[in-house]
């Protein structure tokens, strides 16, 4: 399930769905990763991608998206996490039930990890945080309606890299990322 913070505000958006800002590079990766085609996402050429092609290729490849937050303030308006603040994170339990064979956690990017860490009944210190590309552990322990853990979740978190342009990174490095993990939890 891939994760990421919270989108931008409504006025940045090309579409309705996930990633949603025709600048965010994440569907061009994915036309890239999947199809080698940069394009392969956007209507002709217009300044959005296709969301019902998105959904059915996510469908088809098993891949749920979510975002790491449901609610936030962004201090500055923009889309950057580094202003962002957490009022709401996830309900992790609601999402879970909803995907129950997932097993694979990534975020795309730092604040989305560092969310989702947050949600562990011992987060660990930032310092054990995975860094860009790197996995880790992620057991997740189930909380019932009186807030008591009911059991364990073994999930593997993975960090990938920001899709955001304003990530220092090229887009070539992003998507042999993208790819790199794909093919090690089996989608590509």
């Amino acid at each position: 399930m891939m994760m990421g913070t919270f989108p931008p505000t409504a006025d940045k958006w090309a579409m309705s769905f996930h990633y949603p800002n025709f600048y965010n590079d994440m569907w061009r990766i994915y036309g890239r990763v999947f199809f080698d085609d940069a394009n392969y996402f956007r209507v002709g050429d217009e300044k959005r991608f296709d969301p019902e092609r998105i959904r059915d290729f996510m469908f088809e490849r098993g891949i749920a998206s979510c975002p790491t937050v449901k609610q936030a303030i962004r201090e500055t308006g923009n889309a950057s996490d580094k202003n962002l603040t957490v009022v709401t994170p996830v309900d992790l339990d609601n999402i879970l039930l909803q995907v129950p064979k997932v097993q694979t956690l990534f975020t795309t990017g730092g604040k989305a990890t560092e969310v989702l860490l947050n949600l562990l009944a011992k987060p660990p210190a930032k310092s054990k945080y995975p860094k860009t590309n790197q996995s880790m552990d992620y057991p997740y322990q189930w909380q019932n309606d009186h807030n008591k853990k009911t059991g364990v979740n073994n999930l593997t978190l993975y960090r990938l890299p920001s899709t955001s342009r304003a990530y220092p990174l090229a887009l070539d490095k992003k998507v042999a990322a993208y790819k790199e993990f794909f093919k090690k939890i089996g989608k590509l």
